[in-house]
């Protein structure tokens, strides 16, 4: 209701900045806030797909106020039936492919992360939590960015670097640490986790708050299996927790760590017992946990998908006829759209139906050969990064306390 009132408000005083500009219109021209009501303004932008919303802003001042409103973004993240969600991976060590898929047509762009230096950094992505993607940079950086909006924040990390530090290293090495990136609905909070090995072997895990602007050493207990070396160093957020796979699967049990960012503790969830050991991977599809690896037979994909979240019995295994096809989202129609490579050669981004028929191959986009580097899937958002609460110590007091209870 507070969201739904702070929103009335937002239209309320963008219909007063409608009513001064006729004023100053002295005869001109009806606008079009003449033929239409400002509410159903708001109705048609919650309809139009964020790209195209994004452009708007440029039209008016009025409508810039409304679609740039904090809450005005919130409520078309969550409840716009035009969701925009993109693929999106390093293309090189300094620029990205941004990819939009759908069930009938498909676009690409070439994107650059930013604080771009000379000469330049290395970016790695390593996740995405609403419209924001998470990358690591070298040396000691992770940045926070907007490629929508253009927002984006610096934060280092070189405090755990300095404790962490031994001989062989200056810096953490790749396979020394696991990065997590998600939203505390509770605090209203982005947070960013780092989990990493000291030089004696001890396991750590730290987290940002975006919203105190400052690290927080998390005293929980890392899950020893979390053998940093052999795992995908970014995780996946989803249903208020981030989740990890490791890249050579040694049993079945517990194959999915979870980190839960509302109650600051691990678990796992065991994957399928039929689950190709080789290089899993984990997705979102259609609103349910995936995992996706090799067949045995090295010419089809098994994706197993957890209909009910945290329900063993609810695993169920699709086959793709596709070599190293990575699932990326569901079409509309529920179809699987993914990458990958078939065994006949064919290259590229594919829509295919839970039977294994390809239905569509996205021929029009470039799509180099499936590498390791993360891809990542994420819902397009106006959303802006939280305001730091400088003057407020009350919450940062109280997240330290319920941490260490």
């Amino acid at each position: 209701m507070d969201k739904k009132k702070k929103l009335k408000h937002t239209v309320n005083k963008a219909k007063e900045e409608s009513s001064m500009e006729k004023k100053h219109q002295n005869g001109k021209s009806k606008s079009i806030h003449d033929i239409l009501p400002l509410d159903l303004i708001h109705i048609i932008f919650l309809r139009v797909p964020i790209r195209h919303l994004a452009r708007l802003r440029c039209v008016s001042k009025l409508w810039c106020s409304l679609i740039s409103n904090r809450d005005f973004a919130e409520l078309h993240f969550h409840h716009s039936p035009a969701a925009t969600n993109a693929c999106f991976f390093m293309k090189n060590d300094t620029m990205a492919d941004l990819v939009y898929l759908d069930d009938n047509d498909a676009s690409q762009k070439v994107v650059c992360p930013p604080f771009q230096k000379k000469p330049p950094s290395v970016f790695l992505v390593v996740g995405s939590c609403r419209g924001f993607i998470l990358f690591h940079r070298d040396p000691h950086f992770l940045v926070v960015w907007n490629p929508l909006t253009g927002s984006s924040k610096r934060i280092s990390y070189s405090h755990i670097v300095h404790r962490s530090k031994s001989p062989v290293y200056s810096r953490i090495a790749n396979n020394l640490y696991l990065h997590g990136f998600g939203y505390d609905a509770s605090q209203d909070d982005y947070l960013l986790l780092v989990a990493w090995c000291d030089c004696e072997g001890q396991y750590h895990l730290d987290c940002f708050s975006l919203r105190t602007n400052s690290w927080i050493n998390l005293d929980v207990a890392v899950p020893k299996l979390l053998g940093f070396h052999f795992w995908h160093c970014g995780g996946l957020f989803f249903n208020g927790a981030v989740h990890w796979v490791p890249w050579d699967l040694k049993d079945y049990r517990d194959a999915i760590v979870i980190f839960d960012l509302m109650e600051m503790t691990f678990s796992t969830i065991s994957a399928p017992e039929q689950l190709s050991c080789s290089y899993p991977r984990v997705a979102l599809l259609g609103g349910c946990l995936a995992l996706s690896s090799p067949n045995d037979d090295c010419r089809n994909t098994d994706i197993w998908v957890m209909k009910e979240y945290k329900v063993h019995s609810s695993w169920t295994l699709y086959q793709i006829p596709c070599k190293h096809f990575r699932p990326l989202c569901l079409s509309s129609d529920r179809d699987i759209i993914g990458r990958g490579y078939t065994s006949c050669g064919k290259t590229g981004y594919f829509i295919y139906n839970v039977r294994g028929d390809l239905l569509k191959h996205f021929k029009d986009l470039c799509c180099q050969l499936p590498r390791r580097e993360p891809i990542i899937v994420y819902t397009e958002s106006l959303l802006p990064l939280p305001t730091t609460d400088i003057k407020d110590k009350d919450n940062k007091k109280k997240m330290k306390k319920e941490i260490h209870m």
